[in-house]
């Protein structure tokens, strides 16, 4: 009997345990989903970073600086799975503008910026704790549903990590729930206009709604759940999430 071709072996959900038996596509493909997400992690743990001491108080600061340092870390368990496939990681060693951001009225779309591999939505500049917090509460809802989805890939290794990560996203994204809840109580006006300007950054980290490159990711058993799909979910969550202080994306 001859051996099943390893692309049919993974279209019927194999799973892969060693980078050295992976074909190069596949090899391709699974780095550079870790390099977005590397990339993503850092950029959003520069970006909350900034906003620390605009924290109110002691517990808000607390929260912000465990944000920063749990997608540092997260950047960091990838990297390792991304330096067993033998990538540079030379690069993170480094210095590099984590922080910089377009401006805040630029309008970019999903394309990849500044040299890095971050999602376009962490191009953009905070306006303050108010606005950071609106961030999260979105951004947070879409990191556990692609964690979620991450979690399943036929890349066993890289995937423990993902479910190793997943319930740190869920407590940030909690975070940020309690954060926006305590702004609401006293201002609610202050974050309307804040859910208007990141709800569209946000839905663009889905991805094309009929994106080839999602059909060969499901091929390979990198993905399961079409963009379309994902993209329903996380919206259906933060406007149930956001109906709960009077709050709605126009």
């Amino acid at each position: 009997m001859s051996e099943m071709p390893i692309e049919d072996y993974l279209a019927q959900g194999g799973r892969l345990t060693s980078p050295g038996n992976v074909p190069p596509r596949y090899r391709g493909e699974v780095l550079r989903l870790m390099a977005a997400f590397v990339d993503s992690e850092l950029a959003a743990s520069a970006g909350f970073a900034d906003v620390i001491n605009d924290a109110p108080g002691i517990t808000s600061r607390i929260a912000s600086a465990r944000i920063v340092l749990e997608k540092a870390d997260h950047a960091g368990r990838v990297l390792k799975v991304m330096a067993d496939f033998g990538a540079d990681t030379s690069r993170y060693v480094g210095t590099h503008p984590w922080a910089a951001r377009v401006g805040r009225d630029a309008d970019i779309g999903a394309a990849r910026q500044g040299g890095d591999m971050r999602l376009a939505v962490f191009h953009y500049p905070f306006t303050g704790w108010a606005d950071a917090v609106v961030m999260n509460v979105l951004q947070g809802a879409a990191a556990v549903i692609q964690v979620q989805e991450f979690a399943r890939m036929s890349y066993q290794p890289l995937a423990e990590v993902f479910r190793a990560i997943l319930p740190v996203e869920v407590r940030h994204a909690e975070l940020g729930r309690e954060g926006l809840a305590q702004i609401v109580a006293t201002n609610p006006e202050s974050v309307r206009a804040s859910v208007q300007y990141w709800h569209p950054r946000v839905s663009l980290g889905f991805g094309a709604k009929d994106s080839e490159r999602f059909e060969m990711h499901r091929r390979l058993g990198l993905r399961h759940r079409p963009n379309a799909e994902m993209l329903a979910e996380w919206q259906a969550t933060v406007a149930a999430q956001l109906s709960e202080h009077g709050l709605k994306v126009d």
